[in-house]
């Protein structure tokens, strides 16, 4: 096979390290009707591994841009081309902290995350009330969410593309990192 996928995910998790992350877990599924692959990567900045700070990066590679990658490199076996955009996958990273007892401020925090994240890391926030029992009172969860899209091409013969994107994602890491225990209380 030309597409070594696994391969990608584990030099993806390198670069991650060398972004100054570190890398829990990786959990790789393959749905066996429709071969879509997805793989899921707990990591966190490696200054915070004691916080309360968890980031989620999802993965998910739909088979037809895969087979169709594979095709375009058994014909021309040389470093492919993407400038169509034709191989993109989407990269979701979910950033998670346990419940809040004094929430920031959401549009507040929603500009400060995107001047860090810019125009390349588009950042969702949001922030969830629930009650476990009536009795236990109101729990708020911060969601924090970016969403990209990357060249599969890129991912496997341009790694470097992607430092920019792993930069942003330690920077917003770190600033949640930083204010989450004035947060969590």
């Amino acid at each position: 096979m030309a597409v070594d996928l696994a391969g990608t995910v584990t030099y993806l998790k390198d670069h991650a390290v060398e972004h100054g992350f570190h890398v829990h877990d990786e959990r790789h599924f393959v749905e066996t009707y429709t071969l879509r692959q997805a793989w899921e990567v707990d990591l966190h900045p490696a200054e915070s591994c004691e916080g309360p700070l968890d980031l989620h990066l999802a993965i998910d590679l739909d088979p037809r841009i895969v087979l169709e990658l594979e095709d375009m490199l058994m014909e021309a076996p040389e470093t492919p081309e993407d400038p169509d955009g034709r191989f993109v996958v989407p990269f979701l990273f979910n950033w998670g902290l346990p419940p809040l007892t004094d929430p920031p401020d959401l549009i507040v925090l929603s500009a400060e995350l995107a001047g860090i994240g810019g125009v390349d890391l588009p950042i969702e926030v949001s922030a969830v009330d629930s009650f476990g029992a009536l009795s236990d009172g109101q729990e708020r969860r911060l969601s924090i969410i970016a969403a990209v899209e990357i060249s599969l091409v890129d991912l496997m013969y341009r790694q470097d593309s992607l430092c920019e994107t792993l930069d942003r994602v330690h920077a917003v890491s770190m600033y949640v990192a930083e204010h989450a225990p004035d947060w969590i209380g």
